[in-house]
């Protein structure tokens, strides 16, 4: 059975039926052989891929037990209260990944014919740089395509989904099944050993010879030849430290519990090596960046960005915004003229220690519930805006009990909060939302960050070789936990006694490591995912708390109703209706 294609004039660039029909440009309706003499309309097709990555704020947090939201429509809280079907997925990357796969696939089928330079060794270093490209990002939506359809059969297989690696055309049999999980792995670390191959660790110019890479300097020994196609002017495309990333992100997804299977080889210390070689790459536990917790908010940094430079903190990061405030409108609370969409819950403000680094709800904590905020992480009022909270240019005290007189207070109105908080990372307070002065900021959404490769390290290690082992590495997942702490200012008064108290119990670590993994990466869209890969419990009630005076009352705010199936995302049911070879995951109909 064959899927219906469109042919776009003589180049045939269709994406499959399977895999949603692609629009392509009105620039991009010529033939494909115009590629050869046309470097940038070759290119293009590359360009494409990046076009449709898979933004890094997704805002799936509204179905975690992290955070509710006050649009009574979105997707997500739709997802999270019942209405998840095959059918309806807001997760799902089907389309999109397959559509972009076509249009990197065409590419690579034809890089070898383009004439990218006049000069014939800046021409072999762009067609190296960017078939590298091509299969890193290759590899990035097998990633996400993994991440979000792969699952178990009914009949207990461990599926991933149908590897494309060819361009398919009207020919192509298009009724393919789901390749295993394992050799879906497997095709990603083959695209990131050649990414790795074609591609410098990062791109950097160079004033001496001996600074090209070998490789590179087999083909051209000129450093004004190197530098215009792997120098600074690259910055921000897929680079070698970005395939080590994501070589790190499919390594913890396949050693995490949900996909542990007797034909899965990733183990948690290939993992562990995976996420070393960033962090080794950064320095160490030495090199985690200070100020690397508040990214959002080091303006100065932010503003003095240029020319594709990276903030300390930045693997990977978008273009810079200049004059915006999209997040603020979105998520300031109503007196500062924002929507509010995001509402942190308490379930995650109660996973905040004490400064001392104890957990609330343990005895050496002095948490006082009468004083609820009080002697609480330093993390808690960067990302959190709570009762009393100052938040905005003005330094406005923000109420949000729901008899506070202001639209601040709990449900109040359509945009007021849910939960009695209010999100403050992401978002910078210099902005100004008021419609008689309103001024945007410079922003930027990071792509990758080194803080989480240091956090997967520790899980990872962790897992491996125990809290205090280091497999063939220089720290265990005790120093990258001990360094993050300290960073945001945990436990410094009496040298962080509970990870003391704890960094020889696996168990125990596991579940710190988890939970600081939970409070750095926050509202940036990695608990949805982490939940599932962890098969940690869905259906936590989102809890809030309604702070008037001395009445403190909670809430429960908003009931889950995830099924044990729902781990694994669905195969979109139009696909399997279509293709007879497609098997569903279990659970899904």
């Amino acid at each position: 059975m064959k899927r219906n294609l469109i042919i776009v004039t003589a180049v045939a660039l269709m994406a499959t039926g399977c895999k949603k029909i692609l629009t392509p440009d009105e620039e991009n309706l010529r033939s494909v052989e115009q590629m050869y003499t046309d470097p940038s309309y070759a290119q293009g097709f590359l360009l494409n891929g990046y076009r449709t990555m898979p933004g890094y704020y997704d805002n799936s947090d509204y179905a975690t037990d992290d955070a509710v939201t006050n649009q009574l429509s979105n997707g997500y809280l739709q997802l999270a209260t019942g209405s998840w079907t095959a059918a309806n997925s807001p997760v799902s990357v089907w389309n999109n990944a397959y559509g972009a796969l076509q249009y990197i696939n065409l590419f690579l089928a034809n890089t070898d014919k383009v004439k990218w330079a006049a000069d014939p060794e800046v021409s072999a270093l762009f067609r190296m740089r960017m078939r590298g490209e091509a299969f890193g990002l290759r590899s990035l939506y097998m990633f996400y395509l993994l991440r979000a359809h792969g699952g178990f059969s009914a009949d207990g297989q461990l599926l991933g989904v149908p590897i494309v690696t060819e361009f398919q055309t009207v020919t192509s049999e298009l009724n393919t099944p789901r390749a295993s999980f394992e050799a879906c792995l497997q095709q990603i670390y083959k695209d990131l050993d050649s990414a790795d191959y074609n591609l410098p660790v990062e791109y950097v110019d160079v004033s001496a010879t001996a600074q090209i890479p070998e490789r590179f300097r087999a083909i051209t020994q000129k450093t004004e030849a190197y530098n215009r196609v792997m120098g600074a002017f690259a910055r921000q495309l897929f680079n070698g430290l970005i395939s080590r990333s994501y070589r790190t992100r499919v390594g913890l997804l396949a050693a995490s519990p949900a996909f542990q299977h007797a034909s899965n080889t990733t183990t948690w210390a290939k993992a562990a090596d995976f996420a070393a070689a960033v962090v080794d790459y950064k320095g160490g536990v030495n090199g985690l960046p200070a100020n690397g917790g508040t990214f959002y908010t080091n303006t100065g940094e932010i503003d003095g960005l240029s020319n594709g430079s990276n903030p300390p903190e930045m693997i990977w990061r978008d273009n810079i915004q200049t004059n915006n405030g999209d997040q603020e409108a979105q998520n300031f609370p109503p007196t500062l003229f924002g929507t509010g969409y995001m509402n942190p819950t308490q379930n995650l403000v109660d996973a905040f220690p004490m400064a001392n680094g104890y957990p609330i709800n343990n005895s050496n904590s002095n948490y006082n519930a009468a004083a609820p905020y009080t002697g609480r992480d330093p993390r808690l009022a960067r990302y959190i805006i709570y009762n009393g909270s100052t938040a905005g240019v003005g330094n406005q005290v923000i109420y949000t009990g729901s008899a506070s007189g202001t639209d601040n207070g709990i449900n109040i109105r359509p945009t007021s909060t849910r939960t009695g908080y209010y999100m403050k990372k992401r978002l910078r307070m210099d902005v100004n939302r008021n419609p008689a002065s309103t001024t945007g900021k410079n922003k930027y959404q990071p792509r990758l960050r080194y803080t989480e490769f240091y956090l997967a390290y520790a899980e990872a290690a962790n897992e491996a070789w125990g809290p205090l082992g280091t497999g063939t590495h220089a720290y265990s997942a005790y120093d990258i936990i001990k360094a993050i702490r300290k960073r945001a200012g945990v436990g410094t008064s009496n040298s962080d006694a509970y990870l003391e108290e704890i960094k020889s119990d696996k168990d125990k670590m596991r579940e710190l490591i988890r939970n600081e993994r939970r409070l750095e990466l926050c509202f940036e869209s990695f608990r949805f995912w982490d939940l599932r890969r962890w098969k940690a419990p869905l259906n936590e009630s989102a809890r809030g708390l309604n702070v008037n005076g001395a009445t403190i009352t909670p809430l429960v705010v908003e009931n889950r109703a995830f099924q044990e199936y729902m781990y694994y995302g669905p195969i979109p049911l139009s696909e399997v209706l279509k293709y007879s070879n497609l098997v569903q995951n279990k659970g899904w109909q």
